[in-house]
């Protein structure tokens, strides 16, 4: 059964704003990394929103770094998934909107042959939480106090506490530090 992956930017107090990140070349090779395991990408409709046209566009124009340009273009050969239920249209061939059970769609694409399926979004990576449909947790975990935004937790309202196993971690030179969890057996 291919393994539902969730990876997330965090302040040290736990806020995960994309503007609060330290986003050098060794992150985005952190990042192409996990998603070189992968062969489908899942979203919500604004994390969708927020990526694409932006990193398709970076792969196709190829005006960043190395790192950044190799990140947008393992980003960009993924198959993706976008949940919602208002979003009208998406950009590429390897996109398709689902509008309706999310864990049921979720339940089928992980019996699928395949690499792992990635999640991206707060509030998608919540519901798929609660559901208990995640097996692995990245928290990358940077040396900034935000002071505000999104939380993890504060999108998700868990039934019973989840319980991880630490799988391992990587310090970053910026300071970040990559930390690998698996649920609970």
């Amino acid at each position: 059964m291919r393994q539902l992956v969730f990876a997330i930017n965090m302040t040290t107090d736990g806020y995960c704003d994309h503007m609060d990140m330290i986003a050098d070349e060794e992150l985005h090779e952190y990042f192409t990394k996990l998603l070189r395991n992968a062969s489908l990408m899942i979203f919500g409709r604004i994390t969708y929103q927020l990526m694409v046209p932006y990193w398709p566009d970076v792969a196709r124009d190829r005006t960043a770094t190395e790192a950044i340009n190799e990140f947008a273009r393992v980003f960009d050969s993924l198959d993706k998934v976008v949940f919602s239920k208002t979003l009208k249209g998406v950009i590429g061939s390897n996109t398709r909107i689902v509008s309706e059970n999310l864990a049921e769609e979720v339940r089928v694409l992980k019996r699928q042959s395949g690499k792992d399926i990635c999640v991206s979004g707060l509030s998608i990576a919540s519901q798929l939480s609660e559901l208990g449909l995640i097996d692995e947790y990245h928290f990358v975990v940077h040396p900034v106090i935000a002071g505000k935004g999104p939380r993890f937790s504060e999108t998700s309202n868990p039934h019973d506490r989840l319980l991880l196993d630490f799988i391992g971690s990587e310090t970053l030179r910026s300071g970040v530090i990559a930390l690998h969890y698996r649920k609970h057996q």
